[in-house]
């Protein structure tokens, strides 16, 4: 089969190196310069730090999809980070996170008194919640929406207790609203809200303790870089940089091929990895639908003449109101006035990211999505955040500043990233497993879609999981045709 994907970012590469391993000719349109969507750096002068996502998770799964694809272990590095992170309360309190129960348990009861129990039980629950999930519900599709209506999965969807948000079900296991806090923020790793979050999505501070947080040695933008060249290597895989796709076509609710400025070029299938909600914009007469966006970001990027070596590598740091700031990012819809943020210095763990004996940070403030704000408007509440950075946990930062650089939800839209939203359409209750985007969105044959925006969802391993997903609907697809005929 002659396959067209428009966009390399990771659900692209991910496809096409399964659809490639599976004997078929696939053709990569990317819009850009290079490959690599959302996984890239921003660098200068010697310096180095992704762009977009950092925390691995899931590395079991990242690490088998990977090998699935034909990349062993040995073409990378994952560093476990030890301690997973640390989040700073506004009253002082410190909490810190760590890779092992026995320790985290520890650190409860000295940090939370009478909360351990609480603690053990959400991991015990926790355990059996993972295990649904990753096979009800990230292991395959529902192109056929009876696949998922069917009792025994109604019946594993109640274990996850849908109907809850992420914050309601921490409640059930912490009393300490700081504790429920440090499990519930993880919903902003998706872009989603923790107050209103399904609380199927407290499978990621779960998997955290159990499987770990991770560092990709040399920063996750080296993920791309592997990917192409595994696919170079291939025969049948071309690929095209700076070659936007202008109309999917389509006949009789069947894909024809594909328009460029070079005009029409015919393929059997097309995928479409762009952030879903844009495929009306090369696939005009496709069925309207409303989405919510993801939250957006402003992302602040800085070259340092130092490392921080008493800092770990991620922390978080909550304002005065936590719950004021989500209100403002997901409901009011406006620049927060105390946020949350978070910094990502990994530096402390790999000195190839700067210069030597300089350093590199990250710090990304949640925000909203969807809206009119003039973020070119905002340098003095940018040096806000800053000024909270020094005071709390970064001696002398303002001096240690080399250079930095500043990504808003401006930029993204620009992009391509949906209203601004840095982690693809929201993760709500209607826009998860079912009611997201599938695989094959459409009735027309030989389209299909991966991505963030698309089932089953954001984070890097999520999004990869997806492409499998896609591979095997392409599989099964043709397997049905050659049994028609």
């Amino acid at each position: 089969m002659n396959i067209a994907i428009i966009g390399g970012g990771v659900g692209g590469l991910m496809g096409a190196l399964y659809l490639t391993k599976k004997g078929h000719d696939v053709t990569i349109y990317e819009k850009d310069s290079q490959l690599g969507g959302r996984l890239r750096f921003v660098k200068k002068d010697g310096y180095r730090i992704d762009e977009g996502p950092t925390i691995v998770l899931l590395p079991e799964m990242f690490q088998e999809l990977l090998g699935e694809a034909g990349i062993s272990k040995e073409r990378y590095e994952l560093l476990l980070c030890d301690p997973l992170y640390t989040i700073r309360f506004p009253d002082g309190k410190v909490y810190t996170k760590y890779p092992d129960i026995q320790r985290q348990a520890e650190e409860v009861e000295r940090e939370f008194p009478g909360e351990k129990e609480g603690f053990l039980r959400f991991m015990t629950e926790g355990r059996e919640r993972f295990e649904i999930g990753k096979s009800a519900f990230l292991e395959h599709s529902f192109v056929k929406k009876s696949d998922f209506w069917t009792p025994g999965n109604v019946k594993n969807l109640l274990k996850l207790k849908p109907q809850q948000s992420v914050k309601k079900l921490m409640s059930n296991y912490f009393r300490d609203e700081r504790l429920q806090l440090a499990y519930t923020l993880q919903a902003l790793y998706i872009g989603g809200d923790p107050f209103n979050a399904p609380a199927m999505y407290s499978l990621v501070p779960f998997s955290e303790h159990e499987h770990g947080v991770h560092y990709l040695k040399g920063g996750y933008g080296n993920l791309i870089p592997l990917l192409e060249n595994e696919l170079r290597s291939r025969p049948n895989l071309k690929i095209h940089t700076g070659v936007p796709v202008e109309n999917i076509v389509t006949e009789q609710d069947k894909v024809k091929g594909i328009e460029t400025k070079e005009g029409f070029k015919g393929f059997d299938a097309v995928i479409y990895n762009g952030d879903f909600p844009s495929i009306r914009e090369v696939l005009p007469q496709a069925k309207k639908r409303e989405f919510t966006p993801s939250s957006g970001c402003v992302l602040l990027y800085f070259g340092l003449d130092r490392v921080y070596q008493h800092a770990n590598v991620h922390q978080f740091f909550i304002g005065k109101s936590y719950t004021n700031h989500m209100k403002q990012v997901f409901t009011d819809k406006k620049l927060p006035d105390d946020p949350a943020f978070y910094t990502f210095h990994p530096s402390i763990i790999d000195d190839s990211l700067a210069p030597e004996g300089k350093g590199v940070m990250y710090v990304l403030i949640p925000v909203p999505a969807g809206t009119d704000i003039q973020w070119a408007d905002e340098k003095e509440w940018i040096d806000g955040v800053i000024d909270r950075m020094e005071e709390l946990a970064f001696p002398g930062f303002k001096e240690a500043v080399e250079w930095m650089k500043v990504r808003t939800p401006t930029d993204a839209e620009a992009f391509g990233l949906f209203q601004g939203g840095s982690f693809g359409i929201g993760p709500t209750l209607f826009q998860s497993g079912v009611f997201r985007p599938q695989v094959k969105p459409f009735k027309t044959e030989g389209l299909y879609a991966v991505g963030a925006s698309v089932h089953p969802g954001g984070g890097i391993p999520i999004v990869m999981q997806g492409a499998k997903l896609l591979a095997e609907q392409v599989q099964r697809d043709l397997t049905s045709e050659g049994s028609d005929s």
